[in-house]
C-alpha cells in the first residue's frame, strides 16, 4: 500500500487537467486534444498501480480515504475500491483515452469545451465508482448528467437537442426518486444507529421495516433500472446513442450505463437483501424480455448506429439476468460481463465513427464491399464484432458463459431463454458485418474510403489486446472480484433469510435458513463482509 491518496488523485487529476485546458488558446486545437489525452493517461497509469496493487484475497474496502465533509450533517468525504468497484474504475480509465482520441479527428469545433466536458465526465465517472457516503455518490451521481447531456446536446446529430432533454429528464426523474430514499434512510440512521449519517457502511446495520424498505427499494431500483435501462425503460437509449458523437456513444454505452447494474450491487442487494430476494423474479423476467426484445429489434434496425444501440438493451439484459441469480458465478459473470460489453460495444462505435467519417451516413444500405476498401479496417472490426457476439477465446464468451451457468444452475427458467438472445447477436452482428464489409463495392463514394489512419488504428489496438488478454486469460480480473461477490452473496442470502423467514415470496433457489453461529447481517456489514470493513492505505 502507500500513503498517497491514489483515489482521490485519480478523481481529481482530470478536473486539473480540465483547468490547464481552460486557459490554453481555442485555436491550437491540437494542443488542447494532446493536453487532454495527457491527463487522462496519467489518470490511467494511477488506476493501473491501484490495480496491480489491489489485495485479490480481501472482500473489503481498501485504499480508503476518509475526511471530514459537513459532520454536522453527517457526510464525510469516502472513498474506497472493492473487487466490485476495481473493474468498473479500470474500464472508466482505459475508455475515456480512447474515447477522446475518437473525437480528435473528426470535431473541430468547440475542442476546448469538449474536451473539458470529456474531462469533467471522466472526474465525475470514477467519483461516482468510489464514493462511499451516499451524498457524495448522489453528487457524482449527478455530476455525471450535465457533461453528457452537453455532449448530446452540442455535439451530436440532427436530433440532438430531443435526444439529449430525453436522456436529461429521464435519468433526473429517476435520481429525484433516488435522493427521497437517500434521505429516509438518512433519517433512519438517526433513530436506530444514534447519529445520522449518510456513510454506506454504517447504513449496512439498519434494520428497516419491511413494508418501507420495499419503498425504499423500489425507489433505488426505478431509478437504476433508467440507467441500465432495463426493459420497458430503455426507450431514451436508442435516441441518446444515435444522436450523439462517435465519443459519447463510446462513453454512453462502455460507462454509464453500467453505474445502474453497479447500483444495484452497490445499494440494492446489501442495504435492501430481503426485497431485492423477494422481487428477483420479477426482474430476471424483465431482463430476459429485454435480451430478447433488444436482440429482435436489432435484427430489424436498418441504421448500424441504432443496431448496435439497441443490442446494448439486450446485453446489459444478460448482465441484470445474473445480478438477480445471486449466484457467485452469474453474479461474477455479471461484473466481468460489464467490462466486456464496455469493451465490445465501444469497440462497436468506435466502428460505425469510422465509417460515418467518411461517408455521413448511418444506413446499412449505403455499405457494402468496405474490407475491399479498408482492408486494415475489416479485420480489426471483425474481431469486435465476434467478441460482442461472444465467440470462445473471445472476452465475450466468458462472461455470456459464467452468467448462463450460474443462472441455469439456479433458474434454469430464466436462463433457457436468455439463450435466444446470443444466437440473435450472432444472427444480427454477422448479418451486419456481412452486409457493411462485403460482397460488391455498394459504397456510394468508394474514394472517401480512405485506410485508417493511425490515430484510428490506435483505438483498436488496445481493444483487440483486451479482448483477447480476457477472453484467454480472465484470471486477473475474476480474482479481484471473487472475494467481494462472495461475500456480497453471502451477506444478502443471510439477511433474506433472517429479515424474510423462507424467504416469503423469493426465488426458491434463495430460500435458505441461515447458517448456525453465522454473523447477525449487521455485524457482518461492520466486520467486513462485502466492503464492509477497510483497509489502510
Amino acid at each position: 500500500m502507500t500513503s498517497l491518496p491514489l483515489l482521490s488523485v485519480a478523481v481529481s487529476l482530470p478536473l486539473a487537467t480540465a483547468a490547464v485546458v481552460a486557459v490554453i488558446d481555442r485555436r491550437r486545437s491540437h494542443a488542447l486534444y494532446g493536453v487532454g489525452l495527457a491527463g487522462m493517461l496519467l489518470v490511467a497509469a494511477v488506476v493501473g498501480w491501484v490495480f496491480a496493487r489491489f489485495d485479490t484475497s480481501s472482500p473489503a474496502l481498501q485504499f480508503v480515504e476518509r475526511a471530514p465533509w459537513i459532520p454536522s450533517a453527517g457526510m464525510g468525504y469516502h472513498l474506497g475500491v472493492d473487487g466490485i468497484s476495481l473493474p468498473l474504475v479500470v474500464l472508466t480509465a482505459v475508455m475515456m483515452p480512447l474515447a477522446l482520441l475518437s473525437a480528435w479527428g473528426s470535431i473541430a469545433e468547440r475542442v476546448k469545451e469538449l474536451v473539458v466536458v470529456l474531462l469533467l465526465l471522466e472526474s465525475a465517472l470514477l467519483g461516482t465508482f468510489l464514493a462511499q457516503d451516499l451524498v457524495l455518490f448522489y453528487v457524482f451521481w449527478e455530476a455525471v448528467l450535465i457533461p453528457m447531456y452537453f455532449l448530446i446536446g452540442l455535439w451530436g446529430g440532427p436530433g440532438r437537442a430531443l435526444a439529449a432533454i430525453k436522456f436529461l429528464l429521464y435519468t433526473m426523474a429517476g435520481s429525484a426518486l433516488m435522493l427521497v430514499a437517500i434521505i429516509v434512510l438518512y433519517l433512519q440512521s438517526g433513530v436506530q444507529l444514534g447519529a445520522r449519517t449518510f456513510d454506506l457502511v454504517a447504513l449496512r446495520g439498519l434494520r428497516l421495516d419491511p413494508g418501507l424498505e420495499v419503498w425504499l427499494f423500489a425507489a433505488f431500483t426505478l431509478a437504476l433500472a433508467i440507467k441500465v435501462p432495463v426493459w420497458p425503460l430503455h426507450t431514451w437509449l436508442p435516441d441518446a446513442h444515435t444522436e450523439a458523437p462517435t465519443a459519447g456513444s463510446v462513453i454512453l454505452a462502455a460507462v454509464l450505463l453500467k453505474m445502474g447494474t453497479y447500483g444495484f450491487l452497490r445499494f440494492v442487494m446489501p442495504l435492501f437483501s430481503a426485497s431485492a430476494v423477494r422481487y428477483a423474479p420479477v426482474l430476471m423476467a424483465l431482463a430476459v424480455v429485454g435480451i430478447l426484445y433488444g436482440g429482435a429489434v436489432s435484427w430489424a434496425q436498418g441504421d448500424v448506429k441504432r443496431l448496435v444501440a439497441m443490442s446494448s438493451v439486450s446485453h446489459l439484459g444478460l448482465i441484470t439476468l445474473g445480478l438477480f441469480a445471486l449466484s457467485v458465478e452469474a453474479l461474477q459473470g455479471s461484473l466481468l460481463q460489464m467490462v466486456n460489453h464496455g469493451l465490445s460495444t465501444g469497440g462497436l462505435f468506435l466502428l460505425v465513427g469510422v465509417l460515418y467519417d467518411r461517408t455521413h451516413s448511418r444506413r446499412m444500405e449505403d455499405y457494402g464491399g468496405v474490407a475491399s476498401l479498408m482492408p486494415r479496417l475489416a479485420p480489426l472490426a471483425l474481431i469486435v464484432v465476434l467478441s460482442s457476439l461472444a465467440l470462445p477465446g473471445t472476452n465475450g464468451f466468458v462472461g455470456e458463459f459464467l452468467v448462463l451457468l450460474g443462472t441455469y444452475r439456479v433458474a434454469p427458467g430464466y436462463a433457457v431463454p436468455a439463450v435466444g438472445g446470443v444466437i440473435l447477436s450472432a444472427a444480427y452482428l454477422l448479418w451486419m458485418y456481412q452486409k457493411v464489409m462485403h460482397g460488391p463495392v455498394a459504397v456510394r463514394e468508394p474514394r472517401a474510403m480512405r485506410e485508417l489512419t493511425r490515430r484510428e488504428q490506435l483505438l483498436f489496438w488496445p481493444l483487440v489486446v483486451l479482448i483477447f488478454w480476457i477472453g484467454l486469460y480472465p484470471a486477473p480480473l475474476l480474482r479481484r472480484s471473487e472475494a467481494s461477490v462472495r461475500a456480497l452473496v453471502a451477506l444478502v442470502r443471510e439477511r433474506a433469510a433472517v429479515e424474510v423467514p423462507g424467504a416469503g415470496g423469493g426465488p426458491p433457489w434463495l430460500r435458505v435458513a441461515p447458517p448456525r453461529g453465522a454473523a447477525s447481517p449487521a455485524a457482518a456489514g461492520r466486520s467486513g463482509a462485502f466492503g464492509g470493513g477497510e483497509v489502510a492505505p
